[in-house]
């Protein structure tokens, strides 16, 4: 399973921005745990946060949470990354994740190839 990420751009802070993430040819994208990560330059990974298969549950990094949400529209085979009051700090590639056990970092073995967000200042 790919997950595709579109969205990024290069804004400026304080502005929004939302990222999607779809998987093109799956069936059964309702079966999907779907989560967030991003890299800066010279940077680990850092893990965002994720959406259960149902949507029921949602988890957030320390670093975004009240700032950014995750949701999902499955109707469309779509998760959603909304990012509001953007900081410099945020620029990153964003990548896509998805996996069939958890929510958590560990969970996911499977990233798509990610959307360069900027944020100036």
């Amino acid at each position: 399973v790919s997950p595709v990420e579109s969205g990024g751009g290069l804004v400026q802070a304080g502005a929004s921005l939302r990222l999607s993430c779809t998987l093109p040819a799956e069936r059964s994208f309702s079966n999907w745990n779907m989560g967030w990560s991003r890299q800066a330059p010279g940077k680990e990974r850092e893990f965002l946060g994720a959406i259960s298969w149902s949507g029921g549950r949602t988890y957030y990094g320390d670093s975004v949470r009240g700032r950014f949400t995750i949701s999902r529209s499955d109707d469309k085979n779509t998760v959603y990354l909304q990012m509001n009051s953007l900081k410099p700090e945020d620029t990153a590639v964003y990548y896509c994740g998805v996996n069939p056990y958890g929510m958590q970092s560990k969970d996911f073995g499977s990233w798509g190839q990610g959307t360069q967000v900027t944020v100036s200042s």
